[in-house]
């Protein structure tokens, strides 16, 4: 008897082992990508575009990398969106997210070849992720009710960010950047007033922190380049005729006045809108689109400083700092909000001309001016520097840090296997090893370090229970504060808090949970189905 096949012709479909080994696979292939830009002694990648050859990115951030990945893999596509997700909701550890993912899964694939059920693993390792996340919280140090300390804590997690970036040469004067931008913020931190200006020439030690907001145009000519108290307007408008664009439309004519006419008619229009303009009151004009140049003209003759072609970032960032709102079209009887500030001016930053916004009434906004010898470096000093800025940003809401090096993960992994030897069953066994995929995060940052890996982790776990047993002698908590973790720099065991490494425990949380749910999701896949591709359809 014949059955009619379920797929349409071209789908495949695969089931339970293969299923199970395509996802692995693909998920550990991502992880051993990455895994080697881990840590302050990681490498970097070079990724060179298919479609242009000349387009290529230098870069270890984690969530770059991965964002420039083509996978056909489920599973590698789920570790992508992972990172993504990471970078988006606390901005940095993007790479130790999908490497954590990728060791759970390796674990996990050897329990599955021992013949243990994907459910039983997963009750195991959501077990052991709710046992590390409590270790995690118990290692929470809270220090904001000490100013000085506090302001220490900041300078150490931008430090402790910036050491595995190309910035870690000179990561005193941009960790000290980077806090003064967020504290000048207050309570209320939005890195969306934290503006980027990137101009080429000099060095990295050449970049500084500017108090007010810079923006890469130049203003009109014949116009004054020096305004006090201005009244600023912001549009986002086109200044050429208010005409109905009609795709390939045309105008005949076999009269030259006809054609005089239609031009006067539309400088009549582009005067009016002028005149609606500066009916305002306004005495600087941003546009983001092209004013031109008998507008522009009409500007100057009235006064009025003109900046044509902002881009639509630094007009939303200065309708934020300046008080102004964003017009969009100019009827009659139209009432516009104008900003304000203490002065405008030109400035010039190595061989270019940009306008400087100072004496905002919002107080927080700043800019970072990067300088650096070429394109490449600059990107990835701005992606550096945004990933601490993410951190410093999450440390604002959440005053909580924990100590890093490798520390919290041999804490958590080890309250992991206390926890598994008093449970029962196979779930011990996949409890034991999300605490040996955990281990894997200080011996991956030893191995990218050049050293022997499982000689100095081994050390760092017995440093770990030695303190543990110390601890319950004298009576208390075995989950304890504990700072022992790996000083890259000369290859032992050191005091993180001696050598002031230290990370936001909302970055340390997000990493745990995100990893944990999506190991648990590929974990429960058993069926992988690929749609036929779609067909041509002939002309």
């Amino acid at each position: 008897m014949s059955v009619n096949p379920i797929l349409r012709q071209g789908a495949s479909e695969d089931k339970a082992e293969n299923a199970r080994m395509s996802n692995f696979v693909g998920a550990i292939a991502v992880k051993d990508l990455v895994k080697s830009t881990l840590g302050p002694k990681g490498m970097d990648k070079i990724m060179q575009s298919t479609t242009n050859p000349k387009e290529i990115t230098i870069t270890n951030d984690g969530a770059t990398i991965l964002k420039s990945l083509a996978s056909d893999n489920a599973a590698a596509k789920i570790l992508i969106n992972v990172s993504m997700t990471q970078d988006s909701e606390v901005g940095d550890g993007t790479t130790s997210v999908v490497v954590l993912t990728g060791e759970l899964l390796a674990e996990a694939e050897k329990l599955v070849n021992k013949k243990i059920h994907p459910q039983t693993i997963i009750m195991g390792f959501r077990k052991a992720q709710e046992v590390a996340q409590k270790a995690l919280l118990k290692c929470a140090i809270d220090n904001s009710e000490d100013k000085e300390k506090y302001m220490n804590d900041l300078l150490n997690l931008a430090r402790t960010t910036l050491s595995s970036k190309i910035l870690t040469q000179d990561r005193e004067q941009f960790s000290r950047m980077a806090v003064e931008a967020i504290l000048r913020q207050g309570d209320d931190v939005s890195l969306e007033s934290i503006g980027f200006i990137k101009k080429i020439g000099g060095t990295l030690a050449d970049s500084y922190l500017d108090d007010g907001i810079l923006l890469p145009k130049s203003i009109g000519v014949g116009q004054p380049h020096r305004v006090e108290h201005p009244k600023i307007m912001i549009a986002n408008t086109g200044m050429d005729a208010d005409k109905i664009k009609i795709y390939g439309a045309k105008v005949k004519t076999s009269k030259m006045e006809d054609l005089i006419e239609l031009e006067a008619a539309e400088k009549e229009k582009m005067k009016k809108k002028v005149d609606r303009i500066c009916s305002s009151g306004c005495t600087v004009f941003i546009n983001r689109l092209l004013i031109y140049d008998y507008p522009q003209q009409l500007f100057t003759s009235k006064g009025v400083v003109s900046i044509q072609h902002a881009e639509f970032d630094g007009i939303e960032r200065l309708a934020k700092v300046t008080g102004a709102e964003i017009v969009g079209e100019f009827s009659e009887g139209t009432q516009y909000k104008l900003g304000t500030c203490d002065l405008i001016e030109e400035v010039i930053i190595g061989e270019d001309r940009v306008i400087r916004f100072s004496g905002l009434p919002f107080k927080g906004a700043s800019t970072i001016v990067l300088r650096g010898a070429n394109q490449h470096v600059l990107d990835e000093a701005e992606r550096s520097l945004h990933d601490a800025l993410c951190v410093l940003q999450q440390t604002a809401r959440d005053h909580r840090v924990v100590y890093g090096g490798g520390s919290v993960e041999m804490v958590m992994a080890q309250a992991v296997e206390e926890e598994a030897n008093r449970t029962g069953g196979k779930k011990q066994l996949a409890m034991l090893a999300f605490a040996s995929a955990l281990r894997q995060i200080p011996t991956i940052l030893a191995d990218n370090a050049g050293y022997d890996a499982h000689e100095i982790v081994s050390q760092l776990r017995a440093a770990h229970y030695e303190h543990s047993l110390k601890r319950k002698e004298a009576g208390d908590s075995a989950s304890g504060e504990c700072d022992l973790g790996l000083d890259l720099d000369s290859g032992k065991v050191g005091s993180m808090k001696k050598l002031g490494v230290v990370e936001s425990i909302r970055v340390k949380n997000a990493v745990l949970n995100s990893a944990s749910e999506a190991c648990e999701l590929i974990l429960r896949v058993d069926t992988i189905l690929t749609a036929a591709p779609r067909e041509r359809q002939e002309q």
